[in-house]
């Protein structure tokens, strides 16, 4: 009778080792350790821009809708805890309202007329109804194909702020300084205002009724998105203080091309915008009296004769008479340009001096420079002329330079 065989014979009977297998270890990641590899990406980011992720561009804006919801699930919270090295998980926001979600909306996604209405009170009469209603707005990411020009232009604007061609200046009166074709910063964003179509609203003051002019707006902003909000709207965003609006000056070359695209284009309705002027002194003060071809060039939005009638009381005209040496009436241009680049032009030659008058104020004139009158008026015409561009000045022999 044979001998029943049992598994541990046939175990012990494999002499290839075909049964000897040994346990494989899985290489698919558990649940926790893709939430804290999720969590990682974010604290990198942290350590690399010393800031948490923004909604500027595509990538950021994952990691901050990524970080927000982490924020808002207590189990996640405890499992990152010990990985919060940065304590990035303990700024979660309570949300109470409406308002609130509006507020958390950093893409402007609920930034539209139909979610705004619901804060509008109708048959009502109220004082913040049309403040509500200017900040109504739809903004929008644009297809990379149409962002393409823009992006250059953002690209060069910046280049000019850092070579120091364009400059920086704090927002202010949105009536001179808010324009189409002009740049400006909106909480560290560069913007561009690129069209205003305006509309005549007819608005109610506590002080009485008034004509004020707003209407919507183009606007490309450098992280790819795009706005329609009101000129009212961008003017007090810009103006709140929390927001550091800046408006980003034009370069040289844009300022002369405007005004040599507007001269000489004077048409029948137009009126005159001003006056450029060239005035000689009357001061019998010794150290001015000296000086040979001082004339101030100067702009004025009303007749030069009216303008210098108080000349003699007035620091500016170095408290004495003025001789009017010659005027030229502006037109469809901006005089006030006009004079600066006649300024830049001659800077130079620029008086440097500083005077005291009858009762010892001291006064450091500006608008005054030496150089002969046959000079000062070649250079206007010049400019009319669009030839300005191709000439300098040289103030030790007092002649104009043709550029090479």
């Amino acid at each position: 009778m044979s001998k029943k065989i049992t598994l541990e014979d046939i175990f012990n009977d494999d002499e290839l080792g075909i049964l000897d297998s040994k346990s494989t270890t899985s290489n698919v990641k558990t649940e926790d350790e893709r939430l804290i590899e999720s969590f990682q990406e974010i604290n990198v980011f942290f350590e690399k821009n010393n800031r948490e992720p923004e909604a500027t561009n595509v990538t950021e804006f994952k990691l901050l809708s990524r970080l927000k919801a982490l924020r808002q699930d207590a189990k996640k919270i405890e499992i990152l805890k010990s990985y919060d090295t940065h304590n990035l998980l303990n700024t979660k926001v309570e949300v109470t309202s409406v308002m609130d979600i509006l507020n958390d909306d950093d893409l402007g996604i609920l930034d539209t007329d139909e979610t705004l209405s619901i804060f509008k009170l109708t048959n009502v009469p109220s004082s913040s109804e049309r403040a509500e209603s200017d900040f109504v707005a739809q903004r929008k990411a644009m297809k990379d194909k149409d962002f393409e020009a823009y992006e250059i232009m953002f690209k060069k604007v910046h280049k000019e702020l850092r070579e120091g061609s364009r400059k920086l200046f704090s927002f202010e009166n949105a009536d001179k300084n808010l324009k189409a074709g002009s740049y400006y910063i909106l909480n560290g964003m560069l913007l561009f205002l690129e069209d205003v179509k305006f509309e005549t609203d007819n608005v109610s003051l506590p002080s009485g009724n008034r004509l004020r002019k707003d209407g919507r707006t183009r606007i490309i902003f450098e992280n790819g998105t795009m706005s329609n909000m009101l000129y009212r709207s961008l003017e007090k965003a810009l103006l709140h203080q929390e927001n550091d609006g800046r408006i980003v000056s034009h370069t040289e070359t844009e300022i002369e091309q405007e005004l040599f695209d507007n001269v000489n284009a004077l048409k029948e309705e137009d009126q005159e915008t001003g006056w450029i002027y060239i005035l000689k002194s009357k001061s019998t003060h010794k150290e001015l009296a000296s000086i040979k071809n001082l004339y101030k060039i100067g702009y004025s939005t009303v007749p030069v004769a009216e303008r210098i009638k108080n000349a003699s009381k007035e620091s500016t005209y170095l408290m004495a008479d003025v001789h009017i040496e010659a005027s030229y009436k502006t037109y469809n241009m901006n005089a006030q340009k006009f004079e600066s680049l006649i300024h830049r032009f001659f800077a130079e030659a620029c008086l440097n001096i500083d005077i005291h008058d009858d009762i010892g104020r001291r006064m450091t004139p500006r608008e005054w420079f030496v150089v002969p009158l046959s000079i000062i008026d070649k250079v206007i015409h010049l400019i009319i002329s669009e030839e300005i561009v191709d000439y300098s000045y040289d103030s030790v022999h007092e002649t104009l330079m043709k550029k090479l």
